[in-house]
């Protein structure tokens, strides 16, 4: 079970990308992969979520793609029935509107940094004071939010029902019950009003003020009292009325601002801040405010792509399949019309090798079908006219990586450790994206090793698409009738970014060096310029 996105901000100041990937061997996407899939960038383009939660559980959705068919397609569902319905989707953005101007409020009170009495705020996570004024805040958040949803009509859809539904069980909670208060400070730790019922243990009640009404009142009372005393009692001295009420009133006032604020601050504000910050029911009720921020950044983010999206038909097989009509990348084609769609599919085909010259857009394609899978299962809107897919259990992207001076291996060995660890932790329902294979070595042990390579994942039965320069790789496969070959266009030695079949026997190595200005004549000239 995931955490909630309370828990995974760990005691400290809400931070939108808090969610890790899970290690190679336990999530869907891997620390390696995300960085190669550019999962961060994927978030910035699809973030149209207006609140800290909405925008955390969304960063999470994509960090830790969900791996259940059955939660991916009620999340659609959710989606669905927010568009069609204009009540749903009104509620839903009035709720998340009024909590995105006071979210803060809370944030403060659960991780703000008291300063003391006389300290000064200066940041937004600053407490000034001895923290009434932020204690009221923070709970008033939580109290309307769970009032709003409580008075709302609960959706349909069984996943907007489980969201409402956590909502509501809030309310049920021993922290809902201190936020409402009263509070009792008891000898026994801070009470609620249920649990004080029937007790007799003596108590104080914790009004989250620095004026107590009642013990101001009794104060002044006995200082009254005093001052008749004294105002008779003392032979050969005499006060006047104001004088004396001055000369007591003031040391009062000086001692009881401290005493007490300094009292409900450390055995009431801070206590009870504690508990909420461990409250499991609080973690999920933001959670649940989350997750109906990032179906509304799910709709606005199709609503503002500007080209054809759609939530794509989450199939059951028994290995990866993935089926897509005019694909666009959902970064580069971001409000971009002049982006080029493509078409792809796998699904007999469990090999796909993709060539042709550098800048032909083959490590763009291959990005774009491994963002796709994760938006897809993130039960999020795909850039494309049509798309059918399964869920994936893995998904992976290798790329060329740097050796180290301490690694001991070489080139070579980094990056063949890395495909021995996807090959490990892939099944026949991953998705493998493999950036050229077997780098740093002889020609002759580059093709030893990654036809053995490939036919291993081959034989595993995964979706696996390799990008390569290896045309005669390429063609051993072919020729065994493992395999489809595809290649991107170029037509005039100008990138078409479009995948076509067949098999590209070109580099367009000298079109790339005269484009960055280091060809033979640029070498050339700069040498007898430097003469």
């Amino acid at each position: 079970m995931k955490p909630n996105i309370l828990q995974s901000w760990n005691n400290s100041w809400p931070t939108v990308r808090s969610t890790k990937p899970l290690p190679t061997d336990e999530g869907v996407v891997d620390q390696a992969g995300f960085n190669t899939i550019e999962v961060d960038e994927l978030f910035d383009s699809v973030n149209q979520a207006s609140s800290i939660t909405g925008q955390s559980v969304l960063y999470r959705s994509l960090t830790q793609p969900s791996g259940s068919i059955e939660e991916i397609n009620a999340k659609q569902e959710a989606v669905r029935e927010i568009q069609q319905s204009q009540a749903v989707r009104k509620n839903i953005e009035n709720i998340v509107a009024n909590s995105v101007e006071k979210e803060e409020n809370l944030y403060v009170l659960l991780f703000g940094e008291f300063l003391g009495a006389m300290g000064t705020a200066r940041e937004n996570h600053q407490i000034e004071g001895y923290g009434y004024r932020q204690y009221r805040r923070g709970i008033r958040f939580m109290l309307e939010l769970s009032g709003s949803v409580y008075a709302s009509e609960t959706p349909s859809s069984p996943y907007l029902k489980d969201i409402f539904g956590k909502i509501n069980s809030f309310s049920k909670s021993r922290v809902y019950s201190l936020m409402v208060g009263p509070v009792y400070n008891t000898e026994k730790g801070l009470k609620s009003k249920e649990e004080r019922k029937g007790s007799f243990v003596p108590a104080t009640i914790f009004n989250p003020s620095i004026f107590k009404p009642l013990l101001i009142t009794i104060i002044l009372a006995v200082i009254w009292l005093l001052a008749q005393v004294l105002s008779f009692g003392i032979p050969g001295i005499s006060f006047g009325g104001g004088t004396l009420w001055g000369l007591i009133l003031v040391p009062f006032l000086l001692v009881y601002f401290p005493v007490i604020g300094s009292y409900d601050r450390d055995n009431c504000i801070i206590p009870l801040r504690d508990e909420f910050k461990k409250s499991q029911e609080l973690g999920d009720t933001l959670d649940a405010l989350g997750q109906l921020d990032e179906l509304l950044a799910i709709i606005k983010f199709s609503e503002k792509y500007g080209s054809a999206t759609i939530l794509p038909e989450i199939i059951e097989s028994a290995h990866h399949s993935i089926n897509l009509v005019e694909v666009k990348n959902p970064i580069l084609g971001f409000q971009n019309n002049t982006y080029v769609g493509n078409d792809f599919k796998m699904e007999e085909d469990k090999l796909v090798f993709v060539t042709g010259p550098n800048s032909g857009g083959k490590t763009a394609f291959c990005k774009t079908v491994t963002q796709v899978q994760i938006l897809a299962q993130a039960g999020c809107y795909i850039p494309a006219k049509a798309a059918t897919l399964s869920v994936a259990d893995k998904i992976f992207y290798q790329a060329p990586e740097i050796s180290y001076l301490d690694d001991g291996e070489g080139r070579f060995g980094t990056e063949l450790k890395r495909t021995k660890d996807i090959f490990l932790a892939s099944t026949a329902k991953s998705l493998v994206v493999l950036d050229e294979l077997s780098e740093g070595t002889t020609f002759e042990e580059k093709m030893e090793s990654s036809a053995n390579v490939l036919d291993g994942f081959y034989r595993k039965g995964n979706s696996t698409i390799l990008i390569t320069h290896n045309h005669q790789l390429v063609d051993v496969f072919i020729d065994k009738a493992k395999g489809v070959a595809k290649q991107v266009e170029f037509a005039d030695d100008v990138p078409t970014y479009k995948l076509i079949a067949g098999i590209s026997r070109v580099s367009h190595a000298d079109r790339v060096a005269k484009k960055i200005g280091f060809s033979k004549e640029d070498i050339d000239n700069y040498l007898a310029d430097s003469k």
